[in-house]
């Protein structure tokens, strides 16, 4: 599979420490720096269908699609991933090829993903996958070629480097920071117009998050932002393109 982005990263610059875990409810990772779960507390398997992969229109998408270059802010447990990789497999017409490409400050240890994301059994495969190849120290570029399709990249590093590094040609994004109100440097207006910049004409992104600095910073970096209905209750969430 050809890689359609090259990364310029200093894999020898060694990672911030990475903060404490905190584990709630049994296998909920919660991050007591930021003061945040890392994913929904309802289902956030089911969450990142209703935000990230609706809110992309992704399964459309890939099946009229034979390439496609998805983009996260913040990998996290690798659960929006997973949950991507499944249904692509599942959907994407023969011969397709992902290429996931994410960003992450402080990546985790392989057991913690694995602990993280033992809870969906709809994703027993991808996850025992993924720990599988997950390296012992993740930093730099972490490049792991999972089937002869499948490509996933997590920057372990600031955001807004790893994304000014890459090249240009994002399909999609998943905006799937800690909230806003607690790391306010993940939405930030440099960071959206960052993204917008490497984001293909006709390219799209969705988020949980429906704050208003962050409407305002993704409308000024360019993108055409909607509200849609948010998950599990929530009032908002928020999708938008990048115009033609």
């Amino acid at each position: 599979m050809t890689d359609p982005v090259s990364q310029r990263t200093d894999a020898s610059k060694t990672n911030a420490a990475s903060p404490e875990l905190e584990w709630r409810d049994g296998d909920m990772p919660y991050s007591p720096a930021f003061g945040d779960h890392f994913y929904c507390q309802t289902d956030g398997r089911l969450e990142c269908g209703h935000v990230f992969l609706a809110g992309n229109d992704l399964p459309a998408r890939w099946k009229r699609q034979q390439k496609l270059l998805i983009g996260e802010l913040g990998f996290g447990t690798g659960l929006n991933f997973c949950e991507t990789w499944r249904q692509w497999r599942q959907d994407a017409t023969s011969g397709s090829e992902l290429h996931f490409m994410s960003f992450e400050l402080y990546p985790m240890r392989a057991e913690e993903i694995d602990r993280a994301l033992v809870h969906w059994p709809e994703i027993d495969s991808e996850r025992q996958a993924l720990v599988a190849h997950w390296p012992s120290d993740p930093q730099g570029l972490v490049s792991l070629a999972l089937d002869a399709n499948t490509r996933l990249s997590v920057v372990c590093g600031p955001a807004l480097e790893g994304v000014g590094n890459a090249h240009a040609g994002f399909d999609a994004w998943y905006l799937d920071g800690f909230a806003p109100s607690r790391n306010a440097d993940m939405w930030s207006l440099e960071l959206m117009q960052t993204l917008c910049e490497k984001t293909v004409a006709g390219g799209t992104f969705a988020t949980y998050a429906a704050a208003g600095f962050v409407r305002r910073n993704l409308q000024a970096a360019g993108f055409v932002v909607e509200r849609r209905q948010g998950f599990a209750g929530k009032r908002e969430m928020l999708c938008g393109v990048k115009p033609l």
